[in-house]
């Protein structure tokens, strides 16, 4: 793949693999293999500078199993050279174990990169998507999930404390079960509402040790980059100041672009780019820039790589565009109800 050669730390790496094209939902279905190859013709064809690309290993079973448990891994396991259904969204083909394996793995090794000051920041983009899936279950176009895999990982390397940004359209069920009960990590969530998978209420904020440590941000259809920008100032910033992670974790979704066919939002490229500066800033500011995004969702094809290419640049060069912030009634009103339901956790 083309890219800059590494020195002593590499700008942006990011991990990807042909392999990935390999899984196959379905004619017709909106996973489809050219989301990621029209990500990579754009990025290939012309990449920023300071950006590196390398090949993902696959996931090892011990860290699958550390989301999934072995039963999980061992029914997608059987399914190998196989097609198959496994709920009316969500399918295998012949490629999709290795390919599912090698995006858990690519987002596993982009947190090892980071952590371990090989890499300033780094982006997985891979398919199938993951944040979706569950335990026990893979669902909404997800086998594995790669961010909560990846979000185990760090914990297994020392991180006490790690951020996982979800900015998919869609909620982010698997990973939000996957840490309900943990004040290890936190899970902040941007999503539309109501809308698949119909979780993500601001009233689900964890049980136990971990009440507090997930916050749902339901937003109505309609809202775009000036929105968005209140929830990241208004929400997000002040929790990550009392937070202080020491990793930020993005599930890197561009359905909620304005042309995106299964979302009814209209962020722009600028506007997740304003979104990827915003986090940037935090991980800067708390943990010194370690950064890591693995990408999810995203299914106009020009606007998933004009986004995907807006994020790049803004990791690999600094900067992003400058948004005010100014939410609509909707979108104020859903900021107002999430600050109620977690002020017992966090001062705003």
């Amino acid at each position: 793949m083309k890219g800059q050669p590494a020195e002593d730390v590499v700008p942006t790496l990011i991990l990807t693999d042909r392999r990935l094209l390999a899984h196959e939902a379905g004619i017709g279905h909106p996973e489809s293999p050219a989301r990621l190859r029209a990500i990579l013709t754009d990025l290939e064809g012309a990449p920023p500078e300071g950006v590196v690309f390398e090949a993902p290993r696959a996931a090892t079973a011990a860290e699958i199993d550390a989301v999934h448990g072995p039963a999980h891994r061992e029914l997608l396991r059987g399914l190998a050279g196989r097609r198959a259904r496994l709920d009316p969204d969500t399918a295998m083909s012949e490629g999709s174990w290795e390919a599912a394996t090698l995006a858990a793995g690519a987002a596993v090794g982009a947190v090892e990169a980071v952590w371990g000051g090989r890499a300033a920041n780094a982006f997985a983009l891979v398919r199938p998507p993951g944040h979706h899936a569950e335990a026990d279950r893979a669902m909404g176009f997800c086998l594995l999930n790669n961010a909560a895999i990846a979000a185990e990982a760090a914990r297994r390397l020392g991180a006490r404390r790690v951020l996982v940004l979800d900015w998919d359209v869609h909620h982010g069920n698997g990973t939000q079960r996957s840490f309900w009960r943990s004040k290890d990590l936190l899970f902040l969530s941007t999503h539309q509402w109501p809308l698949y998978p119909g979780t993500g209420h601001e009233s689900e904020i964890g049980e136990a040790e971990g009440a507090g440590y997930t916050v749902n941000v339901p937003l109505p259809a309609g809202c775009g980059d000036a929105d968005y920008a209140a929830v990241f100032r208004d929400l997000l910033a002040p929790i990550a100041e009392s937070y202080r992670p020491e990793l930020v974790l993005v599930s890197a979704g561009y359905d909620a672009h304005r042309a995106d066919p299964l979302g009814g939002m209209q962020l722009t490229a600028d506007g997740f780019a304003a979104l990827c500066g915003a986090v940037k800033e935090i991980a800067d500011r708390h943990c010194p820039g370690k950064l890591v995004l693995t990408l999810e969702g995203g299914y106009d094809l020009v606007g998933l790589a004009d986004s995907v290419r807006a994020c790049v640049e803004v990791l690999a060069l600094g900067g992003a565009p400058p948004l005010k912030p100014d939410a609509n009634a909707g979108a104020r009103d859903a900021i107002d109800r999430v600050k109620r339901a977690q002020s017992p956790r966090w001062q705003f």
